[in-house]
């Protein structure tokens, strides 16, 4: 993957690490299940006693350095927008749903579910747009498609979005091993993420990065 300043990738993959930490707050006040690396650091963050944002900031750096040793060429800009960002973002939009928006609404069984499958609809495109927008990947993101090359490399007829659950059921298990318990959310989560990015991949190759670069 090479990367080139380009002001609409940039812009695009902003948008989308803000659409992650955005829809991630009513996926959090919903309480049906998050991603599962947000299940994940949620849980271990619970555990250890330190907020959600500064343990995913953590756990991020840890993982990067991984990153840098096995293929640095996979980092960019928006390998800092989504460590830095996102957990911030959903612990700010959490604090101030919770002055705004009523909590009969994250609690209520009609509303709840609601917001929650809109929510998990629109974070799943975020995600996807943001692993697309090729300005670089979060750590997390990275290693599954370090896996993947080596995998395929050997193994070309596995799917690519298959190796991406079971990574994704991964972080679910590391986060039951922390004390968290999973739900509804995060095993959607787990199935559908991969498969997304496939499909964003083709779209954003044919109608949107091919028109910019003509």
């Amino acid at each position: 993957m090479k990367f080139e300043f380009n002001l609409g990738r940039i812009i695009i993959c902003f948008v989308a690490v803000f659409g992650m930490g955005f829809f991630l707050s009513f996926l959090i006040l919903c309480n049906l299940g998050t991603d599962p690396y947000t299940f994940m650091n949620r849980s271990a963050a619970a555990r250890a006693g330190i907020s959600f944002g500064n343990w995913q900031l953590l756990v991020n750096v840890v993982l990067l350095i991984l990153v840098l040793i096995l293929k640095r060429n996979l980092i960019g800009i928006g390998t800092i927008f989504n460590m830095v960002l996102v957990g911030y973002y959903a612990d700010f939009f959490c604090w101030l749903w919770g002055k705004w928006i009523p909590a009969s609404a994250f609690t209520g069984a009609f509303s709840r579910w609601c917001i929650f499958f809109i929510a998990l609809a629109f974070f799943v495109v975020s995600v996807a747009v943001y692993i697309n927008s090729q300005m670089g990947v979060s750590p997390y993101d990275a290693l599954p498609l370090i896996i993947t090359e080596k995998v395929m490399g050997k193994f070309p007829k596995i799917p690519a979005f298959f190796l991406r659950i079971l990574w994704d059921g991964s972080a679910i298990l590391i986060g039951m091993a922390a004390g968290g318990m999973p739900v509804i959310g995060n095993i959607l989560m787990a199935v559908f993420l991969g498969p997304v990015i496939s499909i964003v991949d083709k779209l954003f190759q044919r109608y949107i990065f091919k028109q910019k670069e003509a």
